[in-house]
């Protein structure tokens, strides 16, 4: 079965200032995916002749569907209309049954449509008006060269509602889909090369309409398999087959699948064991009890937390040793040993988290430098301890401690 492929163009100055995100383009190729249209490319164009014609132009000379957003208000900045009248060439004309419902819509709000909105009803002749419900920038589909375009306004619910009730329908209308199907193996706790190399064999030997893409991003890999085929069912099988194929390779790093959350894995995880946590956190501030209690029905195994910021606060509310912290500082395997065993005794807790580190930008030192941070999980068994060397981004840093202390103490529960 042929491939159908699309390609979204966003239009507008204001996406390229970074004034507006493109959340447009984002959930149009995820609705095209669930029908079995693959977006080969996103374009972001500002409010430009030359460059629009040229998006345009592109655009055809790969894709089946080119849908546009943005661009389509009734002033001169809004380049849209005159520009895919003039790649068509074709004039814009008025079409009666656009302008009324251009003038309705502003009636039921007890306004009175102006001589600049009733040009919103003038369309190039050569689309096929596509009435908009939610606003006043109609829809224009064009059939030309053997491809097939949509023009939507950028407004986001005005765009998904003409998606939705026409679009979409459309394409499944006039186009012999493939299905698509997508499969996510995520692993926490070796590098992508490193992944790559203990599955090298098993990825040589994927059926033809199985791909593999590696997905690398904090702290993680994401292993996402898509099967190409006629058959929903049978793409489901096929890919679990290869799943099963390859989980035994890799299993020690497998946390979950497809849309399962790290701090969802651990919760699963604590639940199915009958455990709890508790954490002392300094340098992530919170940030992991955050994680954690974001699921709901983690009550059951999250007994409590404490962030003493401050290193009087780690002595006096923790108990960590005065000595530990004059000797060793704040930010040593001595201090999160005392801090994640003490947090446990404290809460009456199966496992104790602790994290200690320097998250910057300053702070650091020759010996410390930013980015130094060091992690424990302590349990009746012992104590694990490990040491990060991150970035100079605080954000970064705080993110990162987070994913290795959840990360340490899903080893530790595991092992």
């Amino acid at each position: 079965m042929k491939e159908i492929t699309a390609e979204i163009i966003a239009i507008g100055d204001e996406l390229l200032y970074g004034q507006i995100v493109d959340t447009n383009s984002h959930w149009i190729s995820k609705e095209l995916d669930k029908i079995g249209v693959r977006v080969v490319r996103k374009t972001t164009v500002g409010d430009n002749e030359k460059d629009i014609l040229n998006a345009f132009s592109s655009a055809e000379s790969r894709a089946d569907i080119v849908l546009i957003t943005g661009g389509l208000g009734p002033t001169k900045d809004d380049l849209t209309k005159p520009l895919m009248a003039k790649y068509f060439q074709c004039e814009i004309v008025p079409v009666k049954k656009a302008i009324e419902d251009v003038r309705h819509f502003f009636a039921k709000r007890g306004r009175e449509l102006t001589p600049l909105n009733e040009l919103q009803g003038h369309l190039p002749s050569k689309c096929q008006y596509i009435k908009n419900d939610r606003g006043t920038a109609p829809g224009m589909w064009f059939e030309e060269n053997g491809t097939v375009w949509m023009s939507m306004p950028g407004v986001p619910h005005e765009m998904k509602h003409l998606m939705e009730s026409f679009v979409l329908p459309k394409i499944q209308n006039i186009f012999p889909l493939p299905v698509i199907y997508h499969k996510v193996i995520k692993t926490l706790g070796i590098g992508e090369s490193w992944l790559a190399d203990l599955i090298h064999g098993w990825e040589d030997n994927l059926p033809e309409h199985i791909k593999l893409a590696y997905l690398p991003s904090l702290g993680q890999v994401k292993l996402r398999l898509t099967a190409f085929g006629s058959n929903y069912k049978q793409l489901e099988k096929d890919v679990q087959t290869q799943i099963d194929k390859v989980t035994p390779l890799i299993q020690s790093y497998i946390y979950g699948f497809d849309q399962d959350e790290l701090e969802n894995a651990i919760g699963r995880l604590l639940k199915t064991k009958g455990k709890t946590v508790a954490l002392a956190e300094s340098c992530t501030g919170g940030y992991i009890s955050h994680l954690i209690t974001s699921v709901a029905g983690s009550s059951e195994y999250f007994n409590g937390a404490i962030v003493p910021y401050h290193n009087k606060f780690k002595a006096e509310l923790l108990g960590v040793k005065n000595s530990t912290l004059e000797t060793h500082g704040a930010v040593s395997e001595e201090t999160v040993i005392e801090m994640s065993e003490m947090v446990r005794k404290k809460f009456n807790a199966d496992f104790g988290l602790a994290s200690s580190g320097i998250a910057g930008p300053g702070g650091g030192s020759a010996e410390k430098p930013v980015g130094t941070v060091w992690i424990a999980c302590a349990s009746e068994s012992g104590t694990v301890t490990k040491k990060l060397q991150l970035a100079h981004d605080r954000e970064l840093n705080i993110q990162y401690s987070a994913i290795a202390v959840l990360s340490l103490l899903r080893k530790v529960i595991s092992e």
